[in-house]
């Protein structure tokens, strides 16, 4: 059976240390990130955080735990090169920046966790086209063709 890419799970970063709030529904404001999060700056590569949700059930997590904003299912999140641009929902697009690579507080979550991570915690992004977007939204990777248009 082949899944075509949606979001299972919106996460969001309500301050420093604080748990993933998770929610139904999110807007994406172009150039800054997710409204109401944290990590929502025009100066961030890390507008939005990606991760895939295969990887995460293979851990053993669950959304949100390891602080990434968007859980995406039926869509390789780590080989997505850097460039690419995904249509998220109707009109949103994000555009792939880099590898989040784990950091120590991984180890905070679970003894372990960052070296498990390794190669596998997400894509950093940043919104180029902002809109609504949901749980269940899909996720299509956009060809050079429809990035002219």
């Amino acid at each position: 059976m082949v899944v075509a890419a949606r979001i299972a799970s919106i996460q969001l970063c309500p301050g420093h240390r604080e748990p993933m709030r998770l929610v139904d529904a999110a807007i994406l404001l172009k150039g800054v990130g997710l409204e109401g999060d944290k990590h929502a700056s025009a100066a961030s590569q890390r507008q939005v955080l990606l991760a895939d949700k295969q990887d995460l059930d293979g851990l053993g997590l669950e959304p949100g735990t390891i602080k990434e904003n968007l859980t995406i299912e039926g869509l390789a999140v780590m080989e997505l090169e850097p460039g690419t641009r995904l249509r998220v929902g109707k009109r949103a697009v994000l555009e792939v920046n880099k590898v989040c690579e784990p950091c120590f507080r991984m180890d905070e979550i679970r003894e372990g966790l960052r070296l498990q991570l390794d190669g596998r915690r997400g894509m950093m992004t940043t919104v180029v086209e902002g809109g609504p977007i949901q749980v269940g939204d899909p996720i299509a990777v956009l060809e050079r063709e429809e990035l002219v248009s």
